[in-house]
């Protein structure tokens, strides 16, 4: 099992959780319990699943292609280190990740 953190919109916290090599980080977000959509079910057809990622792991993924790329622009708060957390697949590269839930971001699931 491997490591992730999840930093909180507000930056007043993080949650830690276990997840395996292979695991989507969207699945493995939305099993914390973090505010992201991810109404596309994974078609790129929305931005609701942005993320913020460290950039000391940032550079462990790879690159974003053309229509991610469109889709975070789309999306509010975008960094340079941005990505789309329904095309991350969790690499052992990846043990430790942290990611921030951009302060823009919500759930409606979730009524946050």
């Amino acid at each position: 099992m491997m490591r992730i953190t999840f930093v909180h919109a507000d930056g007043d916290g993080e949650t830690q959780v276990e997840a395996a090599v292979g695991d989507n980080l969207l699945t493995v977000a939305q099993m914390a319990l973090m505010p992201l959509e991810g109404t596309c079910e994974g078609q790129m057809a929305c931005s609701t699943c942005h993320v913020i990622v460290d950039k000391e792991y940032f550079d462990r993924l790879p690159s974003a292609s053309d229509m991610e790329e469109d889709m975070l622009d789309l999306a509010a708060g975008v960094r340079r280190t941005s990505r789309l957390a329904c095309q991350i697949v969790l690499t052992e590269e990846l043990d430790g990740l942290v990611v921030k839930i951009p302060t823009e971001s919500r759930n409606m699931q979730l009524g946050r």
